[in-house]
């Protein structure tokens, strides 16, 4: 069974253990929400996904990306401009001086999360994520934002796998070519931020994942293991007090 019908059963089965009546998915433009709506279609219709389109303060062509994604597979779409919101949050709050205006960054994010949960709650719907396997290895995502999902049907797909399937599922090429970025600034890109190629990642993490790391130079290697070891909270539950403990 190809790889896309696979992720489609599973999305179905997760559908009926919750009861729910479809997905909700938060389009940025970019190819990983896109490739994640697209099996969502693929799983349950198009008539049961609904697409969100949330610009924060967003450049145009990212409304612009995630509507060609729903057209191509002929989702519904609701626009949830959150330039607002965001506005009147971090003006209310201490300047973000000390982290290069990341904490202000990641407000976007996280007000986007509140919102897809808005809008599956109201349509007894699940909240498809968008995460992929390298990402979540490396911590490359926003706690309690586009980490605060119900469902990561790319998790255990890298980022060089998502390329391929997105290209298999039919993904607009303007988005899959696009460079990959968050959106948390104008410029931002993914790769400009982390300091290395998903490639070159993927690489480095499969070689860790086989235990052979002997082609791996070894600046990079401490790069992404600090990488994954810093962001180890980001894939755990809370920690809990426990009573009697020491």
């Amino acid at each position: 069974m190809p790889l896309s019908d696979q992720i489609a059963a599973w999305l179905r089965e997760r559908l009926a253990a919750a009861n729910a009546d479809g997905f909700v998915c938060g389009l940025s433009g970019g190819v990983d929400s896109a490739t994640a709506a697209a099996l969502a279609v693929r799983a349950v219709g198009s008539e049961h996904v609904l697409a969100a389109l949330m610009p924060c303060r967003s450049v145009p062509e990212d409304a612009a990306l995630g509507q060609l994604v729903a057209a191509t597979f002929g989702m519904p779409t609701v626009t949830v401009d959150l330039s607002a919101a965001y506005d009147a949050l971090v003006a209310q709050v201490p300047p973000d001086a000390q982290s290069g205006g990341l904490a202000a960054a990641n407000v976007k994010p996280r007000l986007r999360m509140i919102t897809l949960y808005y809008l599956a709650q109201s349509r007894n719907y699940l909240v498809l994520g968008s995460g992929n396997k390298t990402e979540l290895a490396v911590g490359y995502f926003t706690k309690y934002g586009d980490g605060g999902v119900d469902l990561l049907p790319l998790g255990n797909l890298d980022k060089t796998r998502v390329w391929e399937l997105a290209r298999e599922l039919g993904v607009p090429r303007e988005v899959v070519e696009r460079a990959p970025s968050a959106g948390l600034w104008p410029g931002q890109t993914d790769e400009g931020e982390m300091g290395i190629t998903y490639r070159e990642l993927d690489r480095v993490l499969a070689a860790i994942d086989a235990g052979d790391t002997s082609d791996i130079q070894p600046a990079t290697l401490e790069k992404v293991q600090g990488m994954v070891a810093r962001s180890a909270h980001k894939r755990a539950m809370p920690p809990v007090f426990r009573v009697g403990s020491e």
